[in-house]
């Protein structure tokens, strides 16, 4: 099995260096750049399967960056360290599309927590056959294609709409349990991942007015569920 690419964009010549021999160490392959231009332009050159940004850099920040990543691969997950109490930079990034955020300084057996994490998401399984399409109401889920088809047309979704979409509509009708979909697909149920998650659930909402036989009922306390009423 080939190593997983990663692109580093960290403009702290300590961490960067830290980050780079640590990810070798477990069996990663990482890129490090120590600002958004030269990370802009590793990205151009090669193929990655994650990036990890710095926010604050020279000549060009980290949302920047994933903002032009974004609308070349908008697949590519993105994890954003971002400097400590700084909750403004983590909801403009969760705006972006990033996957996931760490708060400095944390620890490397964090970073490859979330790292991990994130990559099982993403590449696809061998393990398990998970469907590919999924119906309900007039729309259609394609899980391999990240893509909602519905009766005003495609949208093209992130890979966290797509995975909490998808776990919605295996449930449909039935209680998901807000912990359980947090842990399943952010990694864990801190208080920023239901932030996170929230985010998400309002876009899908606002998909889904297209039409008005489905809908997201949250139950409060509990989690939420995908009702379809009927025709």
């Amino acid at each position: 099995m080939s190593k997983a690419k990663l692109l580093v964009v960290e403009d702290d010549p300590n961490l960067g260096d830290i980050l780079k021999e640590y990810l070798e160490m477990k069996g990663y392959e990482p890129t490090l750049c120590r600002d958004g231009e030269e990370g802009w332009n590793k990205f151009k050159k090669d193929k990655y399967d994650l990036c990890l940004l710095d926010i604050m850099m020279p000549k060009k920040d980290g949302f920047t960056l994933a903002k032009e990543i974004k609308k070349v691969q908008d697949d590519l997950p993105i994890l954003f360290l971002t400097a400590k109490n700084q909750k403004d930079d983590i909801i403009e990034g969760l705006k972006i599309g990033a996957d996931d955020y760490l708060t400095k300084p944390f620890s490397m057996e964090e970073l490859l927590l979330r790292v991990n994490a994130i990559l099982r998401r993403t590449q696809k399984s061998t393990e398990v056959e998970a469907l590919k399409v999924y119906n309900f109401g007039d729309f259609e889920l394609h899980y391999d294609e990240q893509v909602l088809d519905g009766p005003k047309g495609k949208h093209k979704l992130t890979s966290k709409e797509n995975e909490l979409l998808r776990l919605l509509a295996s449930e449909m009708n039935r209680l998901v349990n807000r912990s359980h979909a947090l842990k399943q697909i952010w990694g864990d149920d801190s208080y920023f991942n239901a932030r996170s998650m929230d985010v998400y659930l309002s876009k899908i909402r606002k998909i889904l007015k297209d039409d008005p036989k489905v809908q997201i009922i949250t139950v409060h306390g509990e989690g939420f569920k995908l009702i379809v009423g009927e025709s």
